[in-house]
């Protein structure tokens, strides 16, 4: 069973559902104040928008496209006490338009970090394994970031701020020969060092080869780090059946957010939540990282939500090919077992 010290997972990550309004509105009932929020119109097409503390309020990046980052005064304005504020622009806060937000707890106002050779500033928050890492590339092999998690990454996401370029997804289950792009359905390729240098993060720093993409010299350069935390966060993979009946993808927790993405061949990041899928059954949507698309257009993609982990049901492509690899990234709604020992049961 998966004990965890985290009682209450809501205290660092939390999915919050909105209606715009077409006007400045702020967002409450979060439960406390995000320090990156990525939301997602879902009655209409549109792209995801990423904010964050240490970029700042009004700094957008859009994870379905490799675009540099935008500043938007009239999107994302604030990061608030319970929530957010939004200006009026439609794609975060069109008037009667359905939106989700995603949100975690980081650490605050970022510090400085010289544990690598590459001085960061660092958002980190070591109990829930999350850290938002701000550096500037300087297209050296080798080079290393500090992360401030204080445990090993199994994911890591970097994006280059100011060029048009991939966002780089290193995983765990993949290892650092090889490498994803957030952006994009595509299999997953091979590092050949210039990305993550062939090295394995550590509990301090993360490695770096010449891309441009991940460390392009005097670039201005974001990575959003994961620890895993046992029975509140976790990064793994599973193996398909292709059949309706799928394979158990054990977790450990009943999930609040899980992403899913066949590593051995093309297709799509598929996201799920329970606040979008409050009876964890059957009936679950999934929003697209890489696809503007609205929540509407991704039916058959189906799973039911347990205590313990999430049931594929469908022989989609996406979800359960046979002999197909996928890999996952998943955060805690409630622990299977907290830590006083009590089992936890699904809703």
């Amino acid at each position: 069973m998966a004990y965890t010290s985290i009682n209450k997972p809501e205290d660092y990550f939390n999915t919050k559902l909105y209606t715009g309004t077409g006007s400045s509105q702020s967002i409450t009932g979060v439960g406390f104040q995000p320090d990156w929020v990525w939301i997602k119109k879902r009655s209409a097409t549109d792209g995801s928008r990423m904010f964050d503390v240490v970029r700042g309020a009004s700094k957008g990046l859009f994870t379905d496209t490799n675009a540099e980052e935008v500043t938007v005064s009239s999107e994302h304005t604030s990061f608030d006490s319970d929530g957010f504020s939004l200006g009026s622009s439609e794609n975060v806060n069109e008037s009667s338009g359905t939106f989700v937000a995603w949100n975690w707890l980081a650490g605050g106002s970022a510090s400085s970090n010289s544990n690598g050779s590459i001085t960061s500033s660092v958002s980190a928050n070591t109990t829930a394994g999350f850290s938002i890492v701000s550096f500037t590339g300087n297209a050296t092999s080798g080079a290393t970031v500090g992360h401030g998690l204080g445990s090993v990454p199994k994911m890591i996401i970097v994006k280059n701020r100011i060029d048009a370029q991939p966002w780089w997804v290193y995983h765990s289950s993949i290892g650092a020969g090889g490498q994803l792009r957030l952006e994009e359905s595509d299999a997953k390729g091979s590092d050949g060092g210039v990305l993550w240098n062939s090295t394995e993060p550590t509990s301090s720093v993360f490695t770096l080869g010449d891309n441009g993409g991940a460390n392009g010299s005097g670039d201005a350069t974001i990575a959003y780090c994961f620890a895993e935390k046992k029975g509140y966060s976790k990064f793994g993979s599973f193996e398909g059946n292709g059949n309706a009946d799928g394979p158990f993808v054990y977790l450990g927790f009943r999930p609040a957010f899980i992403v899913i993405k066949k590593s051995t061949g093309a297709e799509d990041w598929s996201m799920y939540d329970t606040e979008r899928n409050v009876n964890g059954t059957s009936n679950t949507l999934p929003l697209l990282a890489n696809d503007s698309g609205a929540e509407s257009g991704f039916t058959g993609k189906n799973m039911d939500i347990l205590s313990n982990g999430v049931k594929i049901l469908t022989s989609n492509g996406e979800l359960n090919l046979d002999n197909e690899t996928y890999i996952y990234w998943a955060f805690a709604e409630h622990p299977f077992v907290s830590s006083t020992g009590t089992p936890v049961t699904a809703r």
